[in-house]
């Protein structure tokens, strides 16, 4: 199963469509997974024929609506990924939140998939690996191009990539086999 990941889209629209545009035509994802901030831009996700998940960011005001879960742990092909916007507790978190600590502590999850810190990256830690697809302002502080990611969760081993999206370009990839 291919499964494109978006995090820190922060209001722009035109990027994230741009990349989203490339996960179904390029990579032919069948979900795309946004990790937050902002909520309510991942309505643009809708314009495509892919099933959508997302998680809030921290500083939405739908992160404090306990109706709305922060975190998730969903399976892909026997996978269980953590989808969540930190990849630790934060301040914001309400008391029945996930706490990422924990649920890696417990070997309850194979990959995490997070966002916040604007920085592409692709690592396995331990026998977990954690992807943060970047983020997708036209102009960041921290220096970093705009970014998403692409997973292939395969039986036997996990696939993912970053995609620089100014430069149309693989710019990170890992092959993980838990």
């Amino acid at each position: 199963m291919r499964v494109g990941i978006v995090s820190d889209s922060h209001q722009n629209l035109d990027s994230l469509r741009e990349a989203a545009q490339w996960l179904v035509k390029k990579e032919k994802v069948e979900v795309i997974i946004h990790l937050g901030d902002d909520w309510d831009d991942a309505r643009i996700l809708d314009e495509f024929e892919v099933e959508v998940i997302k998680v809030p960011g921290v500083f939405s005001n739908y992160y404090q609506d306990p109706d709305i879960p922060n975190r998730k742990i969903v399976d892909f092909e026997g996978w269980k990924v953590l989808l969540t916007h930190t990849n630790t507790s934060h301040e914001n978190d309400l008391p029945t939140d996930l706490n990422p600590e924990e649920v890696i502590a417990k070997k309850e999850v194979n990959v995490v998939l997070y966002g916040h810190t604007h920085i592409p990256k692709i690592e396995e830690v331990g026998k977990v690996l954690y992807l943060n697809p970047g983020h997708l302002k036209k102009e960041d502080k921290k220096g970093h191009p705009p970014s998403f990611g692409v997973i292939e969760f395969g039986k036997e081993k996990v696939e993912a990539k970053i995609i620089d999206l100014e430069r149309s370009e693989e710019v990170s990839t890992c092959e993980f086999k838990g």
